[in-house]
């Protein structure tokens, strides 16, 4: 859709995107815009406003005097105006997705389901919302040791106040809702700073909350450069929260943060240990799906395949196959592999795969790069000395390691720093429960590849893969407190016998 057309040319002047606080869409008095390039093409795509500190603090402001009275509002009321944000949402899907396909270079089937999916959740999250803030705690002092029955103890789920949100580039629309949603049902305000990448979708989908009527000040999505508001947003006092989906920025900004609730998703480097006693069909095409959709630019992809050495040329064998119909292109031809995000990100996986090849691994595919597109690579007989048996490529390259044993895939899994996801492939319900107890991480999969959803999953990493856990209960839960209120009796008097 073209820039200042159909139903969002309210938030766009002079072809750059307007940000929005304080229930209207602003520009920015610094003047200045941050350059959306397309992966794809490495053109200018979109321009967003470059916000001010100041800006910052006003929609802080704004926010704080919004969840006062938002509070107040009762919940089904709040349900009420999640769901027509939802449909909104829906209603959208085809010129939001237009926009994650340019931004992200996400296959267009992709990004709209990621826009449905996203609906869904809001819808979801307004009906858990209701559900688990409606139930409360009632104790009585006489149930503790000592006392006699002259307490009476009540306690309730409260908002927080303000809560950041700061989505990841490669789900911009899902991972903002996620957030944005469990904060809006238990009665906070919400602070959304977008990716860059992904900054214009995040923007539609505010407009999509705008529109259906949530107070002014309620919501705002501040845009801008992470040099000059990143730090001052993460670290300012008027935040009671942070919601943090990304990769090494959230360490810092856990350094950063005051004594207030975290919630981060960091990176993975998620193992998939096949044992051989495996379905090798199963776990090939669950090595292709987990490693190469949406060109492994996932959190969870599947990062490093753990197979014991029995079977190894057999899976390797079958991956490869798989590879081969893998259709390579642009987002908008619906291709399996399209470019990656931004050039860095391409030099990042070519310095990877450079390594691997100097230290000998295996090239089952020739290494093939255009600008910002790589072609899927699966490298074979991968050692530990390689960075790629290690680090998180974000991008379509999938390394092998083979090993001798079940405890050498576990070992290799959790002497990493990261600790998000895993997955064993087995027939042997015994053995995948046992490598499950042994994997530290935050979720281990069952012959199937990592993935985040469905969204009332629970979903958390240990070590650098993050801190807290999300999933609509869990996320409630950590954007509320208990408050407790005690009723004082006067004393009994009773007799036992």
């Amino acid at each position: 859709m073209a820039a200042g057309t159909g139903p969002f040319e309210e938030i766009i002047d002079g072809g750059v995107y307007k940000y929005y606080a304080d229930g209207e869409w602003r520009t920015s008095s610094s003047g200045k815009s941050v350059t959306i390039y397309n992966p794809s093409t490495r053109e200018a795509q979109y321009k967003v406003q470059a916000c001010t500190q100041e800006e910052v603090n006003k929609a802080i402001d704004s926010a704080k005097a919004a969840q006062k009275l938002w509070a107040k509002v009762p919940l089904w009321k709040r349900a009420e105006a999640l769901h027509k944000a939802a449909a909104l949402l829906k209603e959208l899907k085809d010129p939001i997705a237009e926009c994650l396909v340019k931004e992200i270079a996400k296959p267009a089937k992709d990004a709209v389901s990621e826009v449905v999916r996203s609906g869904d959740l809001i819808s979801y999250t307004a009906e858990e919302g209701v559900r688990i803030l409606a139930e409360g705690k009632f104790l009585v002092s006489d149930s503790f040791p000592g006392n006699d029955r002259t307490k009476l103890c009540l306690t309730s789920k409260i908002p927080l106040g303000v809560v950041l949100a700061i989505p990841p580039f490669n789900y911009p629309v899902n991972l903002a809702v996620s957030k944005i949603a469990p904060a809006l049902i238990a009665g906070n305000a919400i602070v959304l700073k977008p990716p860059t990448q992904g900054a214009v979708a995040g923007l539609h989908t505010v407009q999509c909350f705008h529109r259906a009527g949530f107070p002014k000040g309620l919501i705002s999505c501040i845009t801008g450069k992470g040099s000059e508001i990143g730090d001052f947003l993460t670290m300012h006092p008027g935040v009671h929260c942070i919601s943090f989906t990304g990769g090494d920025t959230g360490i810092a900004i856990s350094k950063k943060a005051g004594m207030i609730p975290l919630q981060m998703e960091l990176g993975g480097k998620d193992a998939c240990i096949v044992l051989d006693d495996a379905d090798i069909d199963l776990a090939a095409a669950n090595v292709v799906k987990g490693g190469f959709s949406y060109s492994g630019q996932r959190c969870t992809a599947v990062k490093v395949v753990l197979v014991m050495e029995s079977v190894a040329d057999d899976l390797v064998s079958k991956v490869n196959a798989k590879i081969a119909k893998l259709k390579v292109g642009a987002p908008e031809d619906d291709c399996d592999i399209t470019a990656v995000v931004t050039e860095s990100s391409a030099n990042f996986i070519e310095g990877l795969v450079k390594d691997a090849k100097e230290k000998g691994a295996t090239f089952c595919q020739e290494y093939k790069r255009e600008g910002n597109l790589i072609w899927p690579l699966l490298l074979d007989h991968v050692r530990p000395d390689m960075r790629i048996a290690w680090e998180e490529p974000f991008g379509p390259i999938v390394p092998v390691i083979r090993i001798s044993s079940v405890e050498e895939g576990i070992h290799h899994c959790n002497a990493s720093n990261f600790a998000l996801q895993g997955c064993v492939f087995t027939r042997d319900v015994n053995k995948a429960m046992m490598i499950s107890d042994a994997m530290e991480t935050g979720t281990v999969q069952i012959n199937s590849a990592p993935a985040r959803g469905p969204d009332h999953f629970p979903f958390q990493g240990l070590r650098d893969s993050g801190i807290g856990s999300q999933g609509v209960t869990n996320s409630i839960a950590m954007m509320t407190k208990i408050k407790t209120t005690v009723i004082n009796l006067p004393a009994p008097s009773y007799s036992m016998g």
